[in-house]
């Protein structure tokens, strides 16, 4: 897949901000008073030089050379080993927390995800952390996403418009499956869209799949505030420890 344009990687911060979500994993972080911290799909690095701290070591590792050219650049950057790469890039070490935000789970297709979840078991000390969020599949969100007009918003880089184009689905009645879609972003008239696929898995089935790659799942959560998962729920939190 090719690489994203670096002037929509700058609006990136912007669109995705820092709050609740990054306070969870945060807090996640400094309760298990991690010394080894990998944050795996890390992007622009927003969330990953909050975790740097005396003491302590950060990895951040992700696929697009756009965003961490990005991440190198902001504050804080020094403090992270920046990786390009997927989880096969992980370099060795017994890490205390493993995090993906930003859903980047459902980035990964299956095949490729228990790939990674092995890896992440590999890098992982025994007790070791690993917490990350997937949108529940039955909240069915990508209907939402499809069906919304093509919004318009000035940037630094000229008149944005976007909007989403749903390109193909293999869901079953649960919402269990993937989503094929293209972001179609003109900038100024200028053409850079994107196409991707997400994998929307149940609860069950990433319980499963933990336990085979060798992780106990501790808790899933409907939300930041740690509310119990309901039908409705926006999102599956997961908190799983390494055996």
């Amino acid at each position: 897949m090719a690489d994203l344009d670096p002037r929509l990687v700058e609006l990136y911060d912007i669109d995705n901000p820092d709050g609740p979500d990054h306070d969870y994993y945060r807090s996640l972080v400094d309760h298990a008073g991690a010394r080894a911290v990998l944050d795996l799909g890390c992007g622009t690095g927003i969330l990953t030089v909050t975790f740097a701290a005396p003491g302590r070591r950060v990895v951040g590792v992700d696929p697009s050379p756009a965003m961490l050219h990005f991440a190198k650049r902001r504050r804080g950057a020094e403090q992270v080993d920046w990786i390009l790469g997927d989880s096969r890039s992980i370099p060795p070490g017994a890490h205390d927390v493993a995090i993906l935000s930003g859903n980047v789970a459902q980035h990964i297709p299956d095949g490729a995800w228990e790939r990674t979840l092995a890896d992440l078991h590999a890098s992982l000390r025994p007790g070791g952390l690993l917490a990350f969020e997937s949108r529940n599949p039955s909240d069915r969100a990508w209907e939402g996403w499809a069906s919304a007009a093509p919004t318009e918003r000035d940037t630094p880089h000229g008149r944005l418009q976007e909007s989403f184009e749903l390109l193909d689905q293999n869901i079953d009645e649960t919402g269990e499956g993937t989503i094929a879609l293209r972001a179609r972003n003109l900038l100024d008239g200028e053409d850079l869209s994107h196409d991707f696929t997400l994998a929307f898995r149940a609860e069950a089935t990433l319980v499963e799949q933990l336990d085979r790659a060798g992780f106990d799942v501790r808790a899933v959560w409907g939300d930041w505030d740690r509310t119990p998962v309901r039908e409705n729920s926006r999102l599956l939190v997961i908190e799983a420890i390494r055996r």
